[in-house]
């Protein structure tokens, strides 16, 4: 494993994108102030200058951080790590009237004001539009791997996912997935030292995880063209939601109870209550009583 590079107490960041200059990184304080115009993949290559990242992993790493934001996007390592959510500690957003809002800071313990950047995180761009943002970040794991084990049945698959999670086991990635005429696959994604890795792949082999396996599934997945339907359930109802699609494709977040497929007409009793609607609505008045921005989320 390489030695982190040197740097200063803040370092600039930049592409060849030709977003703002206005963009730092405190390796030390392991945080980073960015222009919501810089992409995910730009500001990854960025931090790993300093064996640091922003541990998120959407469909499009080539979003930019404004897209990402507005849908609280995220990829196989929520499970493990969350998403971006979790990693906002300040975030200055335009409102429809043209006036600039900043809640949180710059720095980790920070509990100054309303806490307004939950409010506008995956709100779609239909409260205010993200300018800037400051996360907290993580170090690079020292190493990665990810096993799978295959299916028949969404049954079989839904009592090795208790056996998960009844187990020691931590994984980072906790996915079930189908892709078009295959069995079912159940992916296991572990990272962090490499003693502790080769111990959870040792424990996840004892239970039937041994063959080596990748994050393509989701890419593959979310690249058609077709749109996605988003089922979010508790995790202990995911298998449910599974049965109606039959052998169609899908990929869920096996530990969060989050399901993403394409078969149309499927009653799964998470669409949004007449009570949600209703405090969005509100909360949209509040924020854009000139109905000037997106009137629905993306």
């Amino acid at each position: 494993m390489n030695e982190p590079e040197a740097v200063g107490p803040a370092s600039s960041l930049s592409s060849n994108a030709g977003f703002q200059p206005a963009v730092a990184h405190v390796p030390e304080d392991m945080t980073a102030t960015v222009s919501a115009d810089v992409t995910l993949a730009d500001l990854q290559a960025a931090l790993a200058k300093s064996r640091q990242w922003l541990p998120l992993d959407p469909p499009n790493p080539g979003r930019t951080l404004r897209e990402i934001l507005n849908r609280n996007e995220s990829g196989p390592r929520r499970f493990g790590y969350g998403t971006i959510r979790d990693y906002v500690i300040g975030l200055k957003v335009r409102l429809a009237d043209g006036r600039m809002v900043k809640s949180g800071g710059q720095v980790v313990k920070n509990v100054a004001g309303y806490d307004l950047q939950k409010l506008f995180i995956g709100s779609g761009g239909t409260l205010a539009t993200p300018v800037e943002v400051t996360f907290k970040l993580r170090p690079l794991p020292e190493t990665e791997r990810c096993v799978e084990q295959r299916f028949a049945t969404v049954d079989a698959a839904g009592a090795a996912i208790e056996a998960v999670i009844e187990s020691a086991l931590m994984p980072v990635v906790f996915d079930l997935y189908r892709e078009a005429g295959t069995d079912l696959s159940l992916v296991l994604g572990f990272d962090g030292t490499k003693e502790d890795v080769d111990w959870q792949l040792a424990r996840a082999a004892e239970m039937g995880f041994g063959e080596s396996a990748a994050y393509d599934y989701d890419r593959t997945f979310r690249a058609q063209v077709k749109p996605v339907n988003k089922v979010s359930v508790l995790p202990s109802k995911l298998i449910e939601t599974l049965r109606p699609l039959g052998d169609a494709p899908f990929v869920a977040r096996a530990g969060n109870g989050i399901n993403y497929h394409r078969v149309n007409g499927l009653d799964t009793g998470s669409q949004p209550t007449p009570i949600s609607r209703q405090l969005h609505r509100r909360v949209k008045e509040a924020f854009d009583p000139g109905h000037l921005l997106p009137q629905r989320s993306a």
